[in-house]
């Protein structure tokens, strides 16, 4: 199964729905790719043994990983939380999520500041990179439970917008330039 992800409509209808526009506009797999977002989908059972998931941890230097279940009976703290992973903001290090089971969504800002929502279901697997504006929340069903990877020690550092004053935002800003050009 591929990517599911589309524009997002303006409305401040709950966070957790899917915030088509009327009628959808869809993106490609080709379109995260020019953001420098990349995808996978894998198998949930025996992940562990799963070969892309270890060739992707071996290739990209992912040597620590974590799971994380976000519901309102596992996450202490559950309101806080959820407000401040829907807070714009972006990271110094890539982030990297593997969804095991639920589901959610992840937004970011394309080249021309619009709101793309990502939907992160079983099985799919996001690499974000470093600088881009972004945000998650769970969808209607309110549960998610995922893999957190990371090279080296775990920084879950959020910098909220606007954070343009950092070295992987510019970065990032150049590395989609092109984009602008198109």
């Amino acid at each position: 199964m591929g990517v599911k992800a589309w524009f997002m409509d303006d409305s401040d209808a709950d966070q957790r729905e899917t915030h088509h526009k009327n009628p959808p506009e869809y993106v490609t797999a080709e379109f995260l790719e020019k953001h420098g977002i990349l995808f996978w989908n894998l198998e949930t059972d025996n992940y562990e043994k799963n070969e892309t998931y270890n060739q992707l941890k071996k290739e990209r230097g992912y040597t620590y990983e974590d799971e994380v279940c976000i519901s309102k009976e596992k996450l202490p703290n559950y309101e806080e939380k959820i407000k401040a992973f829907f807070k714009e903001h972006l990271h110094l290090d890539e982030e990297i999520r593997f969804c095991v089971d639920g589901s959610g969504y992840f937004d970011f800002r394309d080249f021309k500041e619009r709101w793309v929502r990502i939907a992160f279901t079983k099985g799919d697997l996001f690499v974000l990179p470093a600088g881009i504006y972004h945000r998650f929340t769970l969808d209607t069903n309110n549960y998610v439970l995922a893999k957190r990877l990371f090279v080296g020690e775990p920084v879950w550092t959020p910098y909220n917008r606007p954070a343009d004053d950092k070295p992987q935002r510019t970065a990032y800003l150049a590395s989609i330039s092109a984009l602008k050009e198109d």
